[in-house]
């Protein structure tokens, strides 16, 4: 974990953001979920590292982020600090530039409320991102329907209780009796401890959080895997994303909400397939 300061971002561009960075190779940036943190990519990171540069940050407000005095929480925040991590992301990485000056463009795989986010940091930034793998994304459809502080509070501590969060665990994946365990708890958990999680989380409630941001879809190559034992969106959230994707939304069987857990080498695998850089020509010598 490297910690990187994000001039610019407010109210306090002094604080220190926590970013993972591992491997070799294109850069890959890569958005956890709701109420998560970078360790969700705790089994898919190994696998990619070995020819890409993995930039795993944690969302504003979530994980082991600062959670200033003063400071505000919702979607907004979160593309901003983005946005301010993409700005130093050149520097930080030594990344090359394109023949006409440019800065390299980023691909991004985004899980569960990380693949709202992604597109709309696409949207956003749209000469900066150039390809996107969305793992079950939420938030595609339906409006944002902000919570009343009390009752995003009472959420909030609801989520809080170790019985909720453990059956939350056991919800997310296919087979839970055979694929979680203490260490699959323990990430679900952990970031509850950092100072200022209840009180971030619940003013993202009151925000009313990621919601249609499906379409428009940007203009870049797109596929999204989705587990066919997903009980976490369910079905109707599921023909959303088939409405809006067509062929290129993929099944993966025996999976559950979170395929970068359930099936990491076939989501690393389709990666590297589908989404692999186009390999360099080498001219061929005229004689």
């Amino acid at each position: 974990m490297r910690w990187w300061t994000l001039p610019g971002l407010e109210p306090s561009s002094q604080a220190a953001w926590p970013v993972v960075v591992i491997g070799d190779g294109p850069p890959l940036l890569l958005l956890h979920g709701f109420d998560s943190s970078f360790l969700e990519f705790l089994r898919l990171a190994p696998l990619l590292a070995a020819d890409h540069t993995l930039v795993i940050p944690d969302l504003h407000g979530f994980g082991f982020t600062p959670r200033p005095a003063g400071a505000t929480y919702g979607p907004d925040r979160v593309l901003a600090h983005l946005e301010a991590l993409l700005a130093v992301l050149p520097n930080a990485l030594a990344l090359p530039s394109t023949p006409d000056g440019s800065r390299s463009p980023l691909a991004v795989i985004g899980a569960s409320m990380g693949g709202a986010v992604a597109l709309d940091l696409a949207r956003r930034c749209p000469e900066r991102i150039h390809r996107l793998l969305l793992l079950d994304p939420a938030g595609l459809d339906g409006q944002a329907r902000p919570l009343p502080p009390l009752l995003a509070a009472l959420g909030v501590r609801f989520l809080s209780l170790p019985r909720v969060r453990r059956g939350l665990t056991h919800t997310a994946f296919a087979d839970p009796k055979g694929r979680v365990g203490p260490a699959e708890h323990e990430i679900a958990s952990l970031h509850l401890r950092a100072p200022g999680w209840a009180d971030s989380l619940a003013k993202f409630a009151s925000s009313g959080g990621f919601a249609g941001r499906g379409a428009p879809l940007p203009s870049l190559p797109i596929t999204v895997l989705w587990g066919e034992r997903d009980r976490v969106l369910g079905p109707a959230a599921r023909r959303a994303a088939e409405a809006l994707f067509g062929e290129a939304l993929v099944s993966v069987p025996d999976c559950g909400h979170l395929p970068h857990l359930d099936q990491p080498k076939l989501v690393s695998d389709h990666w590297r397939q589908v989404h692999a850089p186009a390999p360099r020509l080498t001219p061929t010598p005229q004689p």
